[in-house]
């Protein structure tokens, strides 16, 4: 499986990362080889430790991935990716909200306030504060 960026893609992530030079110690990997080699990992769904040689070292393609989330380097690159999309008419945004969920907590909520029950029960969880399965149950 092999999904390195195209030219294209990396002319818009180039600008948006760190600088290469070293604080300290040797020279990073290409960042461009890195980020294949991030994508590989999660395309492929593979563990880390089986990133393929020609990625480097899965210890560093990891900390490489785990610095630039801490740094805010990903979300640097994110924002500035949606807007160009978005400016140039790229993106096409579809809003979708499942409301099946909303409609059964409606209901179940009427329900308990009609029994009297609406501050015994958690909401969220489905299950009664302090433990038990509910009225009327008998165990499990």
């Amino acid at each position: 499986m092999d999904v390195p960026l195209t030219d294209a893609q990396w002319a818009w992530i180039e600008p948006l990362l760190p600088d290469r030079s070293p604080r300290r110690g040797g020279r990073w990997r290409d960042h461009r080889q890195a980020i294949d080699a991030i994508a590989w990992k999660y395309q492929a769904g593979a563990q880390w430790r089986r990133l393929p040689p020609e990625y480097g070292s899965w210890k560093g393609v990891y900390t490489r991935l785990r610095n630039r989330a801490i740094d805010g380097t990903w979300q640097k690159v994110f924002t500035a990716l949606v807007s160009r999309g978005d400016t140039g008419g790229q993106l096409d945004w579809v809003l979708a909200v499942d409301s099946t969920i909303v409609r059964a907590r409606v209901s179940v909520r009427l329900m308990l306030r009609q029994a009297g029950l609406q501050r015994e029960w958690s909401g969220w969880t489905g299950r009664r504060r302090g433990g038990g399965c509910g009225p009327g149950c008998t165990g499990r």
